[in-house]
């Protein structure tokens, strides 16, 4: 059966229907051999699809499997026209604050002619050709502050000199020492014992893990009042893309749940994942706008809010559907997407016309009403049995896209809404990235601490910020 190809199966069981269909007519079957037959048919038709589904093999384009569990692709690696041309969102060209740069012009005289040996030294040269050497000179700024202790002549009394602000004990490291050891560890995923060399390698003097990890949480503790305004922020915005993916910490599994709107991107840690974590962050249940999300049921229990689906999601999931079963349904809801994306993508409205979007939604359900009739019937549950019914993915699919069809295609009626929630799963990347370099945190409150500085980074380079000119601003209380 395994070698059977999956158009030859469908091709067998039509064939075997129609060939009971005909001896039905012809009133060769009785009654009740008919309908023990029928309800075999049915049941055929669900094992079919299932067992093709299972024989599918899932990637990154017909399901949420990571492009990195795909298998091999050998053709990337000849392929020099691969590859994407964009940059990026362009950073502010301004330089960290502790940099300093040293510019030195030196000229390579002509003294004579190198054809005729004539002496040019008196010569005025016509132009100038300049070639340019940068190098980059790590220099250790260390700054001595000695307190005056002197003893009145008349009380006797001692007195010493006030220190700066920022020096609270014999030794202390500045705001752009700080600032590289949070990058290194934090945006570059370094781990800390080759932070640790790097810095002594700079400045010939090793630093503490303990002291690292305290510059983090130091930063940590200088962001909650930007959490906050953030937040505020968050909660007025018209359209917020919501997520989540798993983190290890302490050798258990917890969710980082991010938040997103414009520039901004928040990400909290939860040890759960549903509606629990939800209701404890205290986003979602108040907030009045839309949330783009990838259907996970617990967003849908708010309906204070309304709700958008990630079109990537579905786009994927319907491939699979056609892949194991091609179905005609699926092939042409994918379609309908695709060609109602691009057509959005184009307007400069970023939306259909009234009229256009009622033509979009007759469409849409003409396309799912001929889907149930493709689709196998679910036999019904026997007396007794307890929980549901085994139904294919292609059941579960047509009934959500059934079900939340306005959520579907919210992206053609209104302008704010986006196709795809890929912003959201833009800014949980590096999170995972993170987990593949160090595995999981060992302490939460560390996990806690990342979230809250990633989210801070990755809202300033949003904003054109680099990473260690925003650190800077942090440490500062310039935010």
């Amino acid at each position: 059966m395994a070698q059977i190809h999956k158009s030859s199966v469908r091709d067998e069981l039509d064939r075997l229907k129609s060939n009971f269909e005909i001896l039905s007519n012809q009133k060769k079957v009785s009654p009740e051999t008919s309908m023990l037959i029928n309800s075999m048919f049915v049941l055929m038709e669900l094992i079919c699809a299932i067992f093709l589904e299972k024989k599918t093999k899932k990637s990154d384009k017909n399901s949420s499997i990571p492009p990195s569990q795909n298998e091999k692709d050998d053709s990337a690696l000849t392929d020099s026209k691969t590859g994407t041309k964009g940059k990026g969102k362009k950073e502010d060209d301004r330089l960290a604050s502790n940099c300093k740069t040293t510019e030195t012009v030196s000229i390579a005289t002509v003294d004579t002619c190198n054809v005729c040996g004539n002496d040019l030294e008196g010569v005025e040269p016509c132009r100038h050709e300049r070639r340019t050497s940068i190098d980059i000179i790590f220099e250790k700024v260390v700054t001595h502050v000695d307190a005056e202790i002197k003893i009145c002549p008349s009380c006797e009394s001692t007195t010493k000199g006030i220190f700066p602000s920022n020096m609270h004990g014999k030794l202390q490291y500045g705001d752009g020492l700080k600032a590289f050891a949070i990058n290194l560890v934090v945006c570059q995923m370094v781990a800390l014992g080759r932070a640790q060399k790097l810095i002594k390698s700079m400045i010939g003097q090793a630093i503490s893990e303990t002291t690292l990890l305290n510059f983090i949480m130091r930063l940590h503790l200088s962001l909650a009042p930007w959490e906050e305004q953030v937040i505020n922020v968050l909660e007025n915005s018209h359209v917020m893309n919501v997520d989540e993916t798993g983190l290890r910490v302490d050798k258990k599994n917890h969710w980082i749940h991010v938040y997103c709107a414009g520039d901004i991107t928040l990400k909290r840690l939860h040890r759960k994942r549903g509606k629990e974590a939800i209701e404890f962050i205290d986003i979602v249940p108040k907030y009045g706008g839309i949330i783009i999300h990838d259907c996970w049921a617990s967003y849908f229990s708010y309906e204070n809010c309304g709700h958008g689906l990630c079109g990537a999601h579905l786009l994927r999931e319907l491939t699979f559907i056609v892949n194991a079963n091609d179905y005609r349904w699926a092939a042409n809801i994918k379609k309908l997407l695709i060609e109602t994306s691009k057509k959005v993508s184009k307007r400069k409205r970023k939306k259909l016309s009234q009229k256009e979007y009622a033509n979009l939604q007759k469409r849409y359900r003409n396309i799912m009403t001929r889907g149930e009739n493709e689709l196998p019937e679910i036999p019904p549950k026997p007396n007794g049995q307890r929980g549901r019914m085994a139904k294919s993915a292609a059941h579960n699919l047509w009934e959500r896209l059934s079900r939340h069809e306005d959520a579907v295609l919210l992206f053609a009626k209104n302008s704010h809404v986006p196709f795809t929630n890929n912003r959201a799963e833009r800014d949980l990347r590096m999170a995972k990235v993170k987990q593949k370099v160090s595995g999981c945190f060992r302490n939460v409150e560390y996990a806690h601490a990342y979230c809250r500085i990633s989210s801070y980074i990755q809202t300033m380079s949003s904003r054109g910020y680099n990473p260690l000119i925003a650190i800077q601003m942090a440490l500062a209380g310039d935010i």
